[in-house]
This record gives structure tokens, sequence and C-alpha cells, in this order.
């Protein structure tokens, strides 16, 4: 019998042509996804199959139904902002890997008739887009001044003036292959994307790049990329990334425990920089430094929640990691860890830390709160006309919603995203639950 109760996956995008990041306060620039990137993302869907959907592997999730789609079971979210269209499409070559086309997804209709889904019994799957605008747990670095500070902060630190200084031979050496792009050390994001991303796609420049630049290129863009996304304290603004979607995380474990929520496998889509914070926070890079950089592209982080082993009485949680394509799931401990931990302790010790709301990330980012959900338009076009007409729609609406929620109210609801703390179901509205693992309380 499988020990494997549920699984929240975190999964980063495929290849995508070049990604520009204000090294600055890392707004983005658009990107598109690639072929190669959907077939990174897709081949990472069939190896998830391959590990937690099929009843012949040791980790086989207890009672999914691996053949149609249950989204009752399964809930998939994707980030929006940032390179948010590349993450969406990588989401959807992910869910054809997981729920390939089946036979089975057909309907009899009432005149007897049978019909299959197109493309053999596609399974469409349905998912949330996370956007920065309304929910800040896969993006809240943007729009933070405390981040801007914090990256400011690492700029002008000893430690990175000395590594500029020392990478200097690196950047007259690349100048010539990056095409006017600024050759410092503040940069190494935007140069290791633009010549990585030329590598793989242009067969003039790969046959013309020297040896080496690309891993120099690499090695300084990790160094940076770690040097902001991480903080020497566990809920310092540099962990960002990690502490806001670390609400997802410990919501979807409560979620799978319990009898009264059907969820069993959460998959959330984003960028890679939750998954260094995260190795951070989780004190996993002391024990494996080589995480302290930019994961590859369709790389996987595995939370699974499983059953102790007899005569435990507690589930336990097991980190697994991913690594791109070429790799397969490695088993890491958490804080010190040599083996699972129990999922008590690990939420006793992180939960804290976590940000779980959209005040909490204002106050963090020291910015003044208000609720994104009022902003009707642009701060600065709407005309009084717009308003009122969008006003008469929010009315209506609220008409039509009032019978929906009358009805809805007994239900249970949680929510993953940020949202304010007001608009949350406070937890002793919610209806009682059976327990489906041991997890206490």
């Amino acid at each position: 019998m499988t020990d494997v109760l549920g699984v929240l996956v975190i999964t980063r995008n495929g290849d995508r042509s070049e990604f520009y990041q204000d090294p600055k306060t890392y707004e983005p620039a658009f990107t598109e996804s690639t072929p190669l990137g959907a077939a990174e993302s897709f081949q990472l869907g069939s190896f998830l199959r391959s590990v937690y959907l099929s009843s012949s592997s040791p980790s086989y999730i207890a009672g999914m139904k691996p053949d149609l789609v249950d989204t009752h079971e399964v809930h998939i979210h994707a980030k929006a902002g940032g390179e948010g269209p590349v993450i969406f499409d990588s989401a959807i070559a992910l869910l054809q890997g997981l729920f390939p086309p089946n036979i089975k997804n057909k309907i009899t209709l009432a005149n007897e008739t049978t019909v299959t889904a197109p493309l053999g019994g596609y399974q469409y799957v349905p998912i949330e887009t996370v956007e920065p605008a309304n929910d800040r747990s896969l993006e809240p670095w943007t729009n933070c001044p405390a981040f801007e500070e914090h990256i400011s902060e690492v700029y002008g630190s000893s430690e990175f003036k000395a590594t500029a200084k020392a990478a200097q031979p690196f950047f007259g050496a690349v100048r010539d292959y990056v095409f006017g792009r600024p050759t410092t050390l503040e940069n190494a994001w935007n140069i290791y994307d633009y010549v990585n991303t030329e590598l793989i796609h242009n067969k003039t420049y790969a046959h013309r790049l020297p040896p080496t630049l690309v891993e120099q290129a690499r090695g300084l863009a990790d160094y940076h990329e770690n040097a902001i996304f991480s903080d020497k304290d566990i809920g310092g603004i540099g962990n960002l990334a990690g502490r806001t979607i670390l609400h997802s995380v410990l919501n979807s474990l409560q979620r799978i425990a319990f009898n009264g929520d059907p969820l069993q496998l959460l998959l959330i889509e984003t960028s890679y920089h939750p998954f260094i914070s995260l190795f951070h926070m989780l004190e996993i890079v002391k024990e494996n430094p080589e995480l302290a950089a930019i994961p590859n592209y369709a790389s996987a982080l595995a939370f699974e929640l499983r059953r102790g082993p007899p005569p435990e009485d507690r589930d336990f949680l097991r980190i697994k990691f991913k690594n791109g394509t070429n790799d397969n799931f490695q088993t890491y401990h958490a804080f010190g860890h040599k083996a699972d931990i129990p999922v008590t302790e690990f939420i006793y010790r992180i939960e804290n830390y976590a940000i779980t709301s959209q005040k909490q990330w204002a106050a963090a980012c020291s910015v003044g709160y208000h609720d994104p959900y009022l902003h009707i338009g642009s701060h600065n076009g709407a005309t009084s006309t717009v308003f009122a007409v969008c006003a008469a729609i929010v009315f209506a609406g609220v008409f039509a919603l009032a019978k929906f929620v009358k009805r809805s109210r007994a239900a249970k609801k949680q929510y993953i995203h940020l949202a304010d703390d007001e608009a949350r179901v406070p937890a002793q509205q919610a209806a009682p639950m059976t327990e489906k693992g041991r997890l206490p309380l």
C-alpha cells in the first residue's frame, strides 16, 4: 500500500525567448514560449504522471484517479506576472503529459449518441492564473520598496563588489557577444539569459561563442540571483518569494490531510525565484550548496505528505527536487533532519514566516495597504462615465451573486491566494472535517 496521501508540486516553466528583468526593480519585459519549452514541460508532466499517478509506483498517491482527471482532486495554479504567458503555456503542456488524451473522456447524449472529446479524448484541466495585481503569492518582489532597498544593499556589499572586481576578465571577454548590453555584475542575469538563449536558438551564435563563456555567465548569474532571493534571516525581505508561496504549501498540506477536502494534488507553475528562497528558508542549502542557484527549465520541487511508518502515529513530509529534464527526483531534508520531517514540526518551524494576506505583504514591503480589488481601470485615465458604467455592472453583479452566496455559505471554501484578511473565511466558520491522515492539530 502506498504511503503518499497527497502532493504539492512547484514547477518552473520551460524554455522561452530572452527574458529581461530590470536589475534594480526586477520589472519584467515581454517573453514568449518556444516549442522546446513546451516539450520540456510535457516531459515533466509525463514524469510526474509516472511517479504519482501510476499504481505501480512506490510514490503513487493513494486513491487518485489516474485516467480521467477529477478536478476536485487536482488543482492547478499558474503565475500570470513576469513570464506569465510562458508559464501558462508551460502549465498546459505539463498537463498534456500529466493527463494525456483518453478515449474514456466521452459523454452519451439523450439521443444515445456518444461523443468523445477532440484529439482522441483531450482532457481540459482548469488552470487558475495568479495575477500580481490582486494576488502577491507568486510575484511579491515587484512594486515592493523594501525589496528594492534589499537589492541596493546587495549591490553595495563588500562581497558583491569583490566578486564584481574578480569577474572583470569575464565581462571584458563577453562584451562582444552581448551587443551593447551592460557588462556588469548587476546585470548578470540578463547577460546569462541572453547568451544562453542565443546559444540554444541561434546556430551562428552557437558556432562563434568561445568555450566556457556560457558556464561563466551561468556561475555569475547563480551568484547574483542567490544573493537577491535569499536572506540571512529566515523572515528577511530577501526570502520574500518563499514567504508568500509558503502559504500555499502549508494550506495545501492541511487540506490534503483531512477528508473534508478532496484535494490530493496541487500543482503550482511559476518562475525560478521562489525555489531559491525556499531552499534557504528550509536550510536545505546548508547541506546542499549547489541548490543556491537558478533551477533549470522544467524543474520540480515536490512536498509529499506521507503516512508515518508503524508504529508511528504521525504523518511526515518528504521533500524532493528534480533539476530540469535531465535529472530525476532527489530527496532533500529540511532543518538538518536526516530523514523525513514530521509535518507538525515542519508547520511549527515555518508557519510564522509565511505571508498570508495582502496586508502582511504590504507591511513587509513598507507600502501603504490598499485593496487592489477596488481599482477600476487606470489610476490616471478613468473618466466618470467609465466609472459609472463599471459601478452599474458591479451593483448588478451583487444582486446575482447574493443568491449564490446564500446557497453556498454552508460549504467550506479555502483560498490559496493572498486575500485581504477581512475577505478570508475565518477557520472557525469552516464545516467540521474528519481526519484523512493522522496529522494532529
